[in-house]
């Protein structure tokens, strides 16, 4: 069987959708299933605006419908609403092409908050983009019933997971930080739409450290010149800085999951966040982290949290049962059954 994945969001990109989809292609990869990804690093690309590090393929048309033709798939699924999975979607549709998608990202809110666009006008494209799938992956329970009051068809809506490399993301080693404690930190984009601002301002013992790069890094390293900025960290290095801290702090409003909450919880560092879509649907009060409209409580409290039972709870979620809800819902070709193993 051959799976053909149109993606946006891929290497060198870091950020949620490339972890979960480079996750996920390799699990298949491991099950006999033969995969081609679509990406920018294939195009002629500029920088995206405000997000230079994000790059979008100029003009892909003509060489997406090539490369869909000729490629010889069982299965397409297009992963991300930008210029690759527009003129995938439109490929699809004029040749009759079933296909299935996923929602990652609240492109809505993400378009008012940078570029001042209505979210009615940016929620009628989703419906164009998503609505002629055989099924749409959203991340949650909680996003799916979001989706559903705004007018998506909720019986092709699938409530999909994440999982988490516990080869990688233990709690131990861990790096040495010449840090007050409790360390409190942050993981991921540092940029606008993660509200980190809700986190840098608040009063709190120890330290508070930022784990990665981004747009907003400038100005909010000379608004709070006392916050460790640790740059980007992979792999085992990023999971020794995550076991060395004391709590892991999400303040984003708007992510539809936040895998870094589960390497986080795999490394023995609860989390605190808002009881909003994506942390509610992660985060189990008490066992894993803490949830308050108040992040400040919500972190004091993610101290006396039980770092064991953090990492037992993300050993439960795996980058195997992840995969077996794409290819349960594929959209295949020709009949191709794949026998599926969770691990």
């Amino acid at each position: 069987m051959k799976v053909l994945l149109v993606t946006d969001a891929w290497r060198p990109q870091v950020n949620g959708v490339v972890r979960t989809w480079e996750a996920v292609t390799g699990e298949m990869r491991s099950r006999g299933i033969e995969v081609e990804v679509i990406h920018p690093g294939l195009f002629r690309s500029f920088a995206a605006p405000k997000y230079p590090e994000i790059r979008l393929a100029i003009l892909p048309g003509a060489k997406v419908r090539r490369m869909i033709r000729d490629s010889g798939f069982d299965a397409i699924h297009i992963a991300t609403e930008g210029p690759l999975g527009m003129a995938a979607v439109r490929c699809c549709r004029r040749r009759g092409i079933p296909y299935t998608t996923s929602y990652h990202t609240r492109f809505p809110e993400y378009m008012k908050s940078y570029f001042g666009l209505p979210t009615g006008i940016t929620d009628r494209f989703l419906r164009w983009f998503h609505g002629p799938a055989q099924a749409t992956l959203v991340p949650t329970k909680s996003m799916r019933a979001e989706l559903a009051s705004r007018r998506f068809d909720d019986s092709k809506l699938v409530t999909w997971c994440r999982g988490v490399d516990t080869a990688t993301f233990k709690p131990e080693p861990k790096v040495e930080l010449d840090l007050p404690r409790p360390i409190f930190a942050y993981a991921g984009r540092i940029a606008v739409e993660k509200n980190l601002e809700a986190f840098l301002s608040l009063d709190l013992p120890g330290s508070k450290m930022l784990i990665g790069d981004g747009p907003a890094r400038p100005a909010l390293a000379k608004k709070y010149p006392d916050v460790h900025f640790a740059g980007y960290r992979f792999g085992e290095e990023l999971a020794a800085t995550y076991a060395a801290a004391d709590v892991f702090v999400f303040p984003s409003l708007t992510d539809t999951f936040g895998v870094v909450m589960l390497e986080a919880n795999a490394c023995g560092l609860p989390v605190a966040a808002f009881p909003v879509t994506g942390p509610i649907d992660v985060v189990v009060e008490g066992r894993t982290g803490a949830l308050d409209q108040d992040l400040r409580a919500a972190a004091l409290r993610a101290l006396e949290v039980d770092r064991q039972a953090c990492v037992d709870y993300a050993r439960s979620m795996t980058w195997a049962r992840c995969a077996d809800v794409v290819l349960e819902n594929l959209a295949c070709n020709v009949p191709a059954p794949v026998a599926l193993v969770s691990g």
